[in-house]
């Protein structure tokens, strides 16, 4: 399940910054220019990035176990 968060987190963070970067006109768009794309495309990359960090952070043991039960 990680390593699918991890590449659908990248995916949707590169997405993500390449439509604010559309829209504050860094790079080539036909319509999607303006405030509204940079604040979409930011946030966007935020939830990429909320996906990238659950992808990669370690995993949690449970409570009362040891790491040498794994």
């Amino acid at each position: 399940m990680r390593p699918i968060l991890l590449v659908v987190g990248v995916i949707v963070l590169l997405t993500g910054l390449v439509w604010a970067l559309q829209g504050a006109y860094v790079l080539p768009a036909t319509f999607m220019r303006g405030e509204a794309w940079i604040g979409l495309g930011s946030a966007i990359a935020v939830v990429g990035l909320g996906l990238v960090w659950l992808g990669v952070r370690p995993a949690r043991s449970a409570p009362g176990s040891s790491p040498r039960d794994e």
